[in-house]
């Protein structure tokens, strides 16, 4: 990503959430790599940044806004981007970007050759999803800020690894293009996934998420077709099967892990969903194990 072609030098990247502390890059003292192989950075720019290609580049580019505004302008018209936005400009493409007017535009940035994944995205132009939930908007940052670091350390495998992430990121893009899931449905989704072990309450949930119990409620039955505890408990007898099958877990070991605390309840879900009971399963899933369900 160069400032009309120019340079520029590397410096710090923030931590996570705490965009006002980090000492940025400089746009006009960064002496890039050549095209072709993964490169990044992070720009926190007034509104005289721009970059103009009009030939376009072999590169792909991702671009994750953080604070502030920018734009890109392409063939196909002018699109903006603003906080939570992560953009993906086609390789190939003629095209100018910069810091929109009377702006500031704080964005971290990879460049990076063809990856297979790219065809699992909408073919255009430019890509642009805006990222609803904080999950995604770290998920993203945290992703792009690995390549930043693994492609200026360069250790043995630090291609292989920026490789990763940005594929981690091309396919999250690919999923949030496809669906037009409510943001807090989403929210609600990780939140199960990171307290499935809990003891929640529907309460508790639509707390956390900052809606009330009945609202949620019904927008979670709306959106995914199931309610909050149905879906709970699909995740829990799915990762208790994965407990049986690979880490060895009794089914009375499995379902406390998942968050069950009465087992006849654990043992009645399991056979309705998986179609066998837990000790069934496991004698059939982990035959060489000595331990009792």
């Amino acid at each position: 990503m160069k400032a009309n072609e120019s340079a520029w030098v590397s410096r710090a990247f923030v931590p996570e959430r705490s965009p006002s502390l980090v000492t940025y890059d400089s746009v006009h003292h960064y002496a890039s790599p050549a095209y072709g192989t993964i490169f990044a950075g992070h720009f926190n720019e007034a509104d005289r940044y721009v970059t103009n290609r009009p030939e376009g580049m072999a590169d792909w580019l991702l671009v994750y806004t953080l604070e502030g505004e920018g734009y890109f302008r392409t063939p196909s018209g002018e699109t903006r981007c603003t906080a939570g936005d992560v953009c993906l400009l086609r390789g190939g493409v003629p095209h100018q970007y910069g810091t929109a007017p009377e702006c500031r535009w704080n964005l971290i940035w990879s460049h990076f050759p063809y990856l297979t994944e790219t065809k699992y995205v909408p073919d255009a132009d430019l890509l642009r999803i805006s990222l609803g939930d904080e999950h995604s908007r770290n998920r993203v940052y945290r992703a792009l800020r690995n390549v930043l670091q693994d492609s200026r350390e360069r250790r043995s495998l630090w291609e292989q690894l920026c490789e990763n992430e940005i594929r981690g990121v091309l396919l999250l893009m690919a999923e949030q293009s496809r669906k037009k899931a409510d943001p807090r449905v989403e929210e609600t989704l990780h939140y199960l996934s990171r307290h499935m072990g809990d003891t929640l309450r529907v309460e508790e949930i639509a707390r956390a998420i900052g809606l009330s119990a009945s609202r949620l409620s019904h927008l979670f039955k709306q959106e995914t077709g199931s309610t909050l505890m149905d879906t709970l408990n699909e995740m829990r007898i799915r990762q208790a099967a994965l407990l049986m099958k690979l880490s060895g877990r009794t089914a009375t070991e499995a379902a406390t892990d998942v968050g069950f605390r009465n087992y006849n309840h654990f043992a009645s879900v399991f056979r309705r969903q998986m179609g066998v009971n837990p000790g069934e399963y496991r004698r059939l899933h982990h035959p060489a194990s000595f331990f009792h369900a």
